[in-house]
C-alpha cells in the first residue's frame, strides 16, 4: 500500500509546481478583495451596538438548532430579513455555503434534473453532486442553451415525472456578471421548473434599499414566485452566517429534511443580534451605495482606456483578466508589497488566471486611481522570460 504521506507530498508537489499552491495569510492594506462590500464588517455603530449586547450573550450557541441552541435573536432576525425582502419565511444557518450546499441536497434527488450555470458556486454543486441528482451544466448567462436543455427534458421525461431544478447566481462572484432575470423567470413559467437563486454577491448593493438584483429587475410578483432565495450574512452585512428564503412550508421542510442544519451547532447567538441591527443600517445606505457603483464604474473604464483586459462586468466585482498563474501571482504579490491587498485567483477557482478586484463603500477615489496607477507600473516590470 502506498504511503499517504508520500502521496500527499507529491500531491503538493505538482500543485507548486502548476503555480496554484495557496496558503492562508493575515491581509493588511487597502481592501480591494474581501466581501465587505458595505463596510458593515469595521463599521463605528456595529462595534457600539456590539459592546451593549457583549454581556447578554454566551460565548457559544451550545448545541444545534433543533437542541438548545436556538436564541430569541435568530428567530426575530429570520422574520425581519424575510420581510425585507419581502418573503414569506427565512431559515438562518452557519454559512452561506451550509445553505446552498444543505438547501440543495434537500431539495433534489437521484431522480430530479438540475440545470446549473457552468459557473455557479462550488457551495453550489457540491449539493447538487451529493443529492445524486443528475446534473445538466448549461454555458454562463445563456438561458438559451438552458431552453434547449429543458426542451430536451421534456422529450426524454414527456409526463414530468421528474422534477425540474434550475440554479443560478444572481451575480457571479468571479466574473461580476448576471443572467437576465426577466428571461430567467419567463422560462420559469412557461417549463415549471423550482428555481433556485443566490443572491449573495448582490444583497446590499443592488435595488432598492440594497434588497437585491431581483428588487432592481423584477416585478413583486416574479420575485415571490422564485422557490428559494439564498442570501449570507458574510458579505454586505459584514458578519457571517446563511439565510434562506422561502415560503413557511419551505422552511418546515429543511428543518425537518435539512442535514446541514439538523446536525450542525447554532450559530453564535450574537451573530443574528448583530445582523438584525446591519439589516436596519442597511436600508439607509443609499449614498455608500451610490459611491460604490461611481467607483466601479470609473475603476472600468480606466482599466479599459489603459489597455487592461477585464471581463463583462456590470458589477462592483471586476477581474482583471491575465495569461498565467506565474503573472497574476507576480501582480498580486507587487501590489500588496504597495499596500494595496489584491488576491491572485486561479484554476481550479477559475479557468482564466486574474486578479479579482472587489470594491467596497469604504473606498475612495484616490484609491480607484492609485489602484490604476500601480497597475500599470506592474506591467512595465512583469517579464515573463
Amino acid at each position: 500500500m502506498a504511503n499517504h504521506w508520500e502521496e500527499v507530498q507529491k500531491k503538493l508537489d505538482s500543485i507548486h509546481e502548476k503555480q496554484l499552491f495557496r496558503e492562508t495569510r493575515i491581509y493588511q492594506g487597502i481592501d480591494f478583495c474581501s466581501n465587505d462590500y458595505m463596510g458593515l464588517a469595521t463599521n463605528s455603530s456595529m462595534l457600539e451596538f456590539f459592546q451593549s449586547k457583549k454581556d447578554i450573550y454566551p460565548f457559544g450557541s451550545t448545541a444545534s438548532r433543533l437542541v438548545r441552541g436556538n436564541a430569541e435573536s435568530m428567530d426575530r432576525f429570520e422574520r425581519e430579513f424575510a420581510s425585507f425582502v419581502e418573503g414569506e419565511a427565512a431559515l438562518l444557518v452557519s454559512t452561506g455555503f451550509t445553505a446552498n450546499f444543505g438547501l440543495l441536497d434537500s431539495i433534489a434527488a437521484p431522480d430530479c434534473y438540475v440545470f446549473t450555470d457552468r459557473l455557479n458556486h462550488a457551495s453550489i454543486l457540491d449539493g447538487i453532486r451529493i443529492s445524486g441528482a443528475q446534473k445538466k451544466y448549461y454555458n454562463h448567462l445563456d438561458l438559451n442553451h438552458l431552453r434547449s436543455l429543458l426542451e430536451k427534458a421534456n422529450v426524454e421525461d414527456p409526463k414530468n415525472k421528474k422534477k425540474r431544478i434550475v440554479v443560478t447566481e444572481s451575480l457571479f462572484s468571479m466574473d461580476g456578471d448576471s443572467p437576465d432575470l426577466k428571461i430567467l423567470l419567463s422560462l420559469k413559467k412557461e417549463f415549471g421548473f423550482v428555481l433556485v437563486l443566490d443572491e449573495a454577491h448582490a444583497f446590499g448593493i443592488y435595488g432598492a434599499g440594497g434588497k437585491g438584483l431581483v428588487f432592481q429587475d423584477l416585478s413583486l410578483s416574479e420575485i415571490q414566485s422564485i422557490d428559494y432565495r439564498v442570501y449570507t450574512l458574510g458579505k454586505s452585512l459584514g458578519l457571517e452566517g446563511g439565510i434562506i428564503v422561502t415560503k413557511k412550508i419551505g422552511r418546515d421542510h429543511l428543518v425537518n429534511v435539512m442535514r446541514s442544519f439538523i446536525f450542525s451547532t447554532a450559530p453564535l447567538p450574537m451573530v443574528s443580534e448583530l445582523a438584525s441591527f446591519a439589516l436596519s443600517l442597511l436600508g439607509s445606505m443609499d449614498k455608500e451605495r451610490k459611491n460604490l457603483l461611481s467607483l466601479a464604474s470609473k475603476l472600468k473604464e480606466s482599466l479599459k482606456e489603459n489597455g487592461f483586459v477585464i471581463t463583462n462586468s456590470t458589477s462592483h466585482i471586476i477581474p482583471l483578466l491575465l495569461e498565467t498563474e506565474k503573472e497574476a501571482l507576480f501582480y498580486a504579490g507587487y501590489l500588496q508589497d504597495q499596500g494595496l491587498d489584491v488576491r491572485a485567483i486561479r484554476p481550479p477557482t477559475v479557468s482564466t488566471p486574474r486578479l479579482r478586484i472587489s470594491l467596497n463603500a469604504k473606498l475612495k477615489l484616490e484609491d480607484i486611481h492609485r489602484l490604476v496607477e500601480e497597475l500599470i507600473l506592474v506591467r512595465k516590470k512583469w517579464n515573463p522570460l
